[in-house]
């Protein structure tokens, strides 16, 4: 049935870019999109759709910006479709990310969104090359992450999204102290998710690695010692492998600078890095 799903793929962007200014049209088109899409999930195949047809998807947002609905699905279509890399890849050098960043701030308030498109955004900043586009991006993701701190699943992506954009160095000074911050509030609200859990504490581990303000900030935050966090956190998802894993390279930051080893030691952080030496004596 593959192939037929893109003969279908190919009919209805055709359709879409022959009639771009028709709404009815291209709602209806991203929602036979979707169902195709979502068919090719359940048989375990990730689409790797062509540059027309992400440079098709790409028009429909420029043409029709201000309409929340189309946009809504949209946005859905484009994470899905970033889930092959070569889609990704085309989206990216298309041009994408400052359409996603416009979309963010002017709703801000729409969580499928804000979901969606910081889902793109973490596909597509591992290979962006441009560092002012990216910088641009961690305010509007913060702002995203500020705004639906309660809905673990917004927030879980814009964690997700942030991570990537730490690992590009794309952060100024003024922003280390905020989004260290924001990302231990996150933690300390959505803490049963362990994805959330696991990308925040590496989005904190690469503020870590450059930065001693965000190290000065983890154990100073004015909402609880970060350290204590680490803690509890470790132990609610001690079984899982990943998150500790992400733990243990965040505490390998940490020991860069002396006054949060001061503060790890005052904390017997020593005692539970032997119970996961322990746990997980064979990895």
């Amino acid at each position: 049935a593959f192939p037929y799903l893109l003969k279908f793929t190919e009919v209805i962007t055709f359709a879409m870019e022959t009639h771009i200014t028709s709404l009815d049209l291209q709602v209806h088109g991203c929602r036979l999109l979707l169902e195709i899409l979502s068919q090719a999930l359940e048989q375990g195949v990730v689409m790797a759709l062509d540059r027309s047809v992400t440079s098709c998807l790409l028009a429909t947002v420029r043409e029709h910006s201000g309409d929340e609905e189309l946009l809504s699905l949209l946005c859905t279509l484009l994470m899905m479709v970033s889930a092959s890399e070569v889609a990704a890849e085309n989206l990216r050098k298309a041009g994408i990310i400052p359409d996603l960043l416009s979309i963010l701030r002017r709703f801000l308030h729409n969580d499928e969104i804000c979901f969606s498109c910081c889902g793109v955004l973490w596909s597509l900043a591992a290979s962006e090359n441009n560092p002012g586009l990216l910088e641009s991006a961690v305010p509007v993701t913060s702002a995203v992450l500020q705004k639906h701190l309660q809905n673990g699943a917004v927030a879980e992506s814009a964690c997700s999204a942030l991570w990537a954009l730490s690992l590009q160095d794309c952060l100024t000074d003024n922003d280390y102290e905020p989004t260290t911050a924001l990302l231990l509030d996150a933690l300390r609200t959505n803490p049963e998710r362990a994805v959330l859990v696991k990308n925040g504490f590496l989005a904190l581990a690469s503020l870590l690695r450059v930065s001693e303000i965000a190290a000065l900030t983890l154990i100073t935050d004015s909402n609880g010692s970060g350290i204590d966090l680490i803690k509890e956190l470790c132990h609610l998802h001690f079984h899982d492998p990943e998150v500790v894993g992400a733990i243990c390279l965040l505490m390998k930051e940490m020991v860069q600078y002396d006054d949060v080893v001061l503060d790890m030691l005052s904390q017997k952080t020593e005692e539970l890095l032997s119970e996961i030496k322990i746990q997980f004596s064979c990895s």
